[in-house]
């Protein structure tokens, strides 16, 4: 197949843009650009060349500016230019000058092709670099989306040439007779793309000469692979999500891959993949017990933003903007005196010293937990009475509760227990306030 017609049968089958459609092409001056800068001229679109002059290469990246004028006054095509003080925005972000620059590149490619009403943004990333990028992202450790590559069309931005090598770009300019720019920074080892594009690839060309196809395929696989794990993954996201902040633990444990469902469900909010293996061995243990206290109910796993509690049949999720916070409480000891006189504020909670004799502590409450409400003569479960003061999940899943060797104390700042009360026979009084 012709090399031009290779490029338009890609667009149409991906539908990037049609004949006459506006689109801003971004070019560099380098071989792969300009050769996308031709092809949607010879498409039929109607192309706006797209510069960024990064200043990192001192004249060579005014060089590359004068050449982009010069090629898009010779094609008749117009041009926008932008000058970007790269190493400073780097800095400042505290990210590499690479990231940088890609950062400012296609955050201005956006911005312009807003302002045009262009259809998209065109790049020129073609096979190898995609094939360059799968290796990229395997030797770094990634999952299914990463080893996919890069994607035809994402957003507004488009890459029509990922189904043509370098060679056939190459081919085509030579073929055009059209000079292009070379960076000289694609000749050096310098960067880990460059590695992999000078050293790797071509020793894996010497296991097998078909290596760059034959992995551009595996790509193309995978893209199939992952269509189908999006559509069951996401059939048991939906299962699974109660609400907006309440993910059902029964639903997520019924999938052939639980921790899929969480990773879905839950990386958006920045838990990592070892905090989620951790949370799918909680959930399964919750999931297989039956009895009144479970173990690992009420643990809590937290992101850089968000707090996952365990619940028994739930998981809570919570944003930071609204912490748990340990809430601060001060102890005193007063003798018990005829005229003592008792707050009756909720933040105020008595007991009788003597009857505290194991260690206090203070912790979030758990599925199962039952204790002795003050008045009453047997136990409830703290759910029971939780419900009866129609508490919402997630202020259930922030209340805190205060033990003595285990059994509940005070369901701080709601209900004391009966237990440890002060009667006529105490002699010293522990008063607690919440502060």
């Amino acid at each position: 197949m012709l090399f031009l017609e290779k490029v338009r049968s890609f667009v149409s089958q991906h539908q990037l843009f049609a004949k006459g459609d506006v689109v801003v092409c971004g070019v560099s001056g380098g071989a792969d650009s300009v050769c996308l800068l031709l092809l949607l001229k010879e498409l039929g679109c109607c192309p706006v060349a797209a510069h960024c002059n990064f200043h990192l290469r001192a004249e060579e990246s005014d060089a590359d500016e004068a050449f982009v004028r010069d090629l898009c006054q010779q094609l008749e095509v117009p041009l926008h230019v932008k000058h970007f003080d790269t190493i400073p925005f780097a800095q400042e972000q505290k990210i590499s000058i690479e990231m940088a620059a890609r950062d400012l590149r296609y955050d201005w490619f956006r911005q312009l092709c807003q302002e045009l009403g262009a259809k998209c943004v065109a790049v020129a990333h073609h096979r190898d670099d995609n094939v360059e990028t799968l290796l990229l992202n395997l030797v770094r450790g990634t999952g299914l989306k990463g080893l996919c590559g890069m994607q035809p069309k994402k957003g507004v931005v488009v890459r029509p040439l990922l189904c043509v090598s370098r060679q056939e770009v190459l081919d085509y300019l030579k073929d055009k007779q059209q000079s292009y720019r070379i960076d000289s920074t694609n000749l050096k080892a310098d960067f880990s793309r460059n590695k992999l594009r000078l050293e790797v690839l071509p020793l894996l060309r010497e296991i097998n000469a078909g290596a760059d196809e034959n992995i551009s395929t595996a790509i193309e696989n995978l893209n199939e692979v992952q269509m189908m794990y999006r559509y069951c993954v996401d059939e048991f996201v939906s299962a699974s999500i109660d609400g907006a902040s309440e993910v059902n633990i029964e639903m997520v444990l019924r999938a052939p891959s639980p921790l899929s469902v969480l990773h879905e469900i839950l990386s958006p909010f920045g838990f990592n993949r070892p905090q989620l293996k951790e949370l799918l061995a909680v959930i399964q243990r919750v999931g297989k017990s039956s009895g009144p206290t479970v173990n690992g109910v009420g643990k809590t796993f937290l992101s850089n933003t968000h707090r996952v509690v365990v619940n028994r049949e739930q998981l809570i999720i919570e944003t930071l903007e609204q912490p748990v916070i340990k809430p601060e409480i001060r102890q005193t000891v007063m003798e018990h005196t005829p005229d003592f006189r008792f707050n009756p504020d909720a933040s105020f909670a008595y007991f009788d010293k003597a009857k505290l004799q194991g260690q206090l502590e203070l912790r979030l409450v758990q599925e199962g937990d039952r204790f002795q409400p003050f008045g009453m003569k047997g136990t409830k479960l703290v759910s029971d009475f939780f419900t009866d003061l129609k508490l919402s999940r997630i202020e259930k899943a922030r209340q805190w509760v205060l033990t003595c060797d285990g059994v509940i104390v005070w369901v701080v700042g709601r209900r004391t227990s009966d237990l440890f009360r002060v009667d006529p026979d105490t002699k010293e009084i522990l008063v607690l306030q919440l502060l």
